[in-house]
């Protein structure tokens, strides 16, 4: 599993990060994403509505969200 640590990026830079990370690796492959951006919450599950990726759970402790993602199968 991969984590990009993306902690005071503002929109859209955290989601352009990681989506640049998930097309580097293999279908199936989960990625962290730690963010501090309130609008990541939104964007992320977006994000994954719109790319196939899987969202496998948003947390949030204090003002750090840590998303999972899984790249979807088909590449």
């Amino acid at each position: 599993m991969q984590e990009l640590d993306l902690r005071g990026l503002r929109c859209p830079l955290p989601v352009l990060k990681a989506n640049k990370a998930l097309r580097g690796m293999s279908p199936g492959d989960e990625l962290t994403v730690l963010a501090t951006d309130p609008a990541a919450e939104k964007d992320f599950a977006a994000f994954a509505n719109e790319t196939g990726h899987v969202l496998l759970s948003a947390t949030r402790e204090e003002e750090v969200f840590r998303f999972v993602l899984r790249r979807r199968a088909d590449g």
